[in-house]
């Protein structure tokens, strides 16, 4: 199987061609702003260096949050919209389960969330311990404390630097986006359904009085 996958969740732009286990092409670069302009061209730079044509591909992925609403809203859209036009099926894999995917054994992913607050959750060995939440660092700190037990873990993400300073972690990758490489092979094993972004808080920006 064929995948396109993407990510604009977070302070990058990745985009990769797997089949199957292999990567066929591989692009990221880290950007606070400017995916909608950079993600159409650097899709078709991929797939021109896979050597592929985009009618050859089987299936679309694309990160669905948590993570920066715009950034949130293009990747989705243009997922959409890709896969409307080659009539292929779309699936959504969260932004922290594809962080997850950086390491094995125990890992926390944990995203940056600003406003005091990180967006968390943990998984051992793939499967999900909690669903995804935004808490501040000490609520996290506890959290992974009762969920590790004393076992040695993984921080992985924008946030993860933040939170070892109150949880000291085995291992940090302080990953500013996750790796569409990894959204690619987490698709694979997933049924196609709807694009749904997933928030875990209301957006920053507000309405005129």
């Amino acid at each position: 199987m064929i995948v396109l996958s993407l990510d604009t969740c977070l302070s990058s732009c990745s985009v990769a061609v797997v089949d199957g286990a292999r990567v066929l092409a591989f692009a990221r670069e880290v950007m606070a702003r400017g995916h909608q302009e950079r993600l159409a061209p650097m899709a078709r730079e991929v797939m021109a260096a896979a050597g592929l044509t985009f009618d050859r591909l089987d299936r679309i992925a694309v990160t669905v949050g948590p993570g920066s609403f715009t950034g949130l809203r293009v990747g989705i859209a243009f997922a959409k919209g890709l896969a409307l036009a080659l009539d292929l099926p779309a699936v959504g894999i969260g932004t922290l389960e594809a962080l997850a995917a950086e390491a094995g054994g125990l890992v926390f992913p944990v995203i940056d969330a600003r406003r005091g607050q990180l967006y968390l959750q943990a998984f051992e060995d793939g499967r999900a311990l909690m669903a995804p939440d935004a808490l501040s660092a000490d609520t996290a700190a506890a959290r992974l404390a009762d969920l590790s037990q004393g076992r040695p873990f993984t921080l992985a993400g924008s946030g993860a630097a933040l939170l070892a300073e109150v949880a000291p972690a085995a291992a940090v990758i302080a990953a500013e986006g996750a790796d569409a490489r990894h959204v690619a092979r987490l698709a694979v094993t997933r049924a196609p359904g709807p694009l749904k972004p997933l928030y875990l808080r209301a957006p920053d920006a507000k309405l005129p009085a």
